[in-house]
């Protein structure tokens, strides 16, 4: 660890400091996400989301969440440890529903909007909720398995683009239905504010679950994650952890300056919006949400809002860039660029600081839906001179390298507050995702120096050749250094007496000249012989992604060992 890391580190988390650890637990962070939230409450009429529908002010949230919290209790009869879904677009609802559950001290169960009606029944069969709390276009999709298993569900109108559920038509997803309590047990919300009445009286504890958060499944079927309180609670003390050390290390003092704007584009059903959202509650900023992602619309929003934080996937963020560079938009509010969710091409900060200098702070970091969202994070100074790495654990985590390898690269293993408990339903599952003494296998390699965590490739995606280790990102970052590559996606295919080959599927950009064989000299260039993709396939269309920004490596495994 540099000199100046260390006493960032050591100035926030010492004994008495404001991000002090014992054991494994932050001190004086809340224990739970109902304390966490009720704090926001003395924020009053600063606004929180902007959307479509206008602004909502953090009392007005805080009101609203308590009154469909009441709702969940003393209509609806449900009580702490029921599963309530949450199934909806970034709307305000949203967050409103979220909060909700944990102030009834239910599980929240945030699922995948863009899911199928299968891949929804899938998870609503292994989670079994009490309540369905989804927007209209969501409803279409879980409405024959509420009705078979008899579990009401409330439609929140900003689904369908009405008026922030404010109870006025379609609130039955626009189908035709009457308002209310329908046939199906799906009654319309309407957000109830009365400022006197607050929270239902239940108990929450930290050891309580707080959330079932569902895997991304891009190798099979998803898992459902199980976090405590106290480790949400954690995974929200993390984020202002490191912005307290970003504020250190650009010679600031924490807590100082304005409230941030983040234009948050991450879903807000994935573990890296949490990190996002976290973050900015607990300042009293804003966040910007946006109905589907757009990079002109983004940067207009950017310039109407103020925008200082950007939180995307690493391909809005590259698009996003794009855009500013050939209109000249000069990003002039923004003071922070956060990738996360995926992996993060070193090009992203090299462009940032090419074009902007040190204005704007580049950040990526790690995390994982087992971890409750980011554990690791790399930014500003460091990040420039080191952007293959994903940075520093934060204080309440502990990282090592399980069985390292000659060059130091091994599991990254992790240990800490904010780690799930377990998968729901699933003991085998969980007992071989943990060591018996409680460290995460994360599945992914890495090593660490200085302090440094990089992450150089996923243990099951690394591909075996000839008894050499390849490791994908590696050759996804030598071929997306070519001026002519907008993607690229490297994988294992079979091979008769290799046992593996690496293979590479690649975007070019719109003009490219560059050949399969051009591609695979570059690579040869920088990498040793036996990393080179043996086959290189060029592609038009966009490489196949889940919502997150995941690679699908298994349809493109598919495509390339078909016949």
């Amino acid at each position: 660890m540099t000199a100046a890391a260390a006493a960032v580190a050591a100035r926030l988390s010492a004994p008495g400091a404001p991000f002090a650890v014992e054991d494994g637990v932050y001190v004086d962070g809340p224990r739970t996400l109902r304390e966490f939230v009720e704090a926001t409450w003395a924020y009053g009429d600063r606004p929180f989301l902007y959307s479509e529908d206008g602004v909502l002010g953090y009392r007005e949230f805080f009101d609203a969440a308590c009154g469909l919290a009441r709702l969940l209790v003393d209509t609806y009869g449900l009580r702490p440890g029921d599963r309530a879904v949450v199934a909806m677009r970034n709307h305000p609802e949203w967050q409103i529903a979220f909060w909700a559950a944990q102030l009834a001290g239910l599980v929240a169960v945030p699922l995948n909007a863009w899911w199928t009606e299968e891949e929804f029944a899938y998870a609503l069969d292994d989670c079994r909720p009490r309540v369905l709390l989804v927007d209209g276009e969501r409803v279409g999709r879980v409405r024959s398995w509420a009705r078979a298993h008899r579990v009401p569900g409330i439609v929140f109108q900003g689904g369908q683009g009405g008026q922030g559920g404010q109870g006025g038509q379609g609130g039955q997803g626009g189908d035709g239905e009457d308002e209310g309590e329908g046939v199906d047990g799906f009654r319309a919300y309407v957000r109830d504010t009365d400022s006197l009445l607050g929270p239902p009286f239940v108990d929450v504890l930290p050891e309580h679950d707080a959330t079932l958060m569902y895997t991304s499944g891009t190798t099979g079927r998803p898992k459902g994650a199980v976090a405590t309180h106290l480790a949400q609670a954690g995974a929200a003390m993390n984020p202002r952890y490191y912005a307290a050390a970003s504020a250190l290390g650009r010679g600031t003092i924490p807590g100082q300056g304005a409230a941030p704007v983040s234009l948050t584009t991450f879903p807000f059903f994935h573990v890296a919006a949490f990190t996002s959202f976290y973050s900015v509650m607990a300042a009293g900023g804003s966040l910007v949400l946006m109905r589907k992602w757009d990079a002109a619309r983004a940067l207009e929003l950017i310039r109407e809002h103020g925008v200082t934080h950007y939180a995307g996937v690493p391909t809005t963020a590259l698009q996003l860039l794009d855009l500013a560079e050939r209109t000249g938009d000069p990003l002039s509010t923004l003071v922070m660029f956060n990738t996360g969710g995926a992996a993060a091409p070193a090009e992203i900060v090299a462009r940032l600081t090419a074009r902007y200098g040190e204005r704007i702070e580049p950040r990526n970091g790690y995390g994982l839906t087992e971890t409750c969202g980011g554990v690791l994070a790399n930014f500003g100074a460091e990040y420039r001179r080191w952007p293959g790495s994903v940075g520093r654990p934060t204080p309440a985590t502990e990282v090592r390298v399980d069985r390292p390898d000659a060059d130091g690269v091994g599991e990254l293993l992790l240990r800490g507050q904010a780690l799930i408990r377990g998968y729901w339903g699933d003991e085998a599952a969980t007992r071989e995702a943990f060591t018996e003494d409680g460290w995460f296998r994360t599945g992914d390699l890495a090593h660490v120096r200085d302090g440094r965590v990089t992450v150089v490739d996923r243990l099951k995606d690394m591909v075996i050749r000839g008894g050499e280790n390849v490791y994908c990102v590696e050759v996804e970052a030598a071929l997306r250094a070519h001026p002519d590559v907008a993607d690229a996606a490297v994988l294992g295919v079979p091979h008769p007496v290799l046992g593996e080959e690496v293979a590479a599927v690649v975007r070019l950009r719109t003009g490219a000249t560059v050949t399969a064989d051009g591609l695979r000299a570059h690579v040869g260039g920088r990498l040793a012989a036996f990393k080179v993709p043996a086959r290189v396939v060029l592609r038009e269309s966009e490489l196949p992604r889940n919502p997150t920004g995941k690679i699908l490596k298994r349809e493109l495994r598919a495509e390339l060992t078909a016949g």
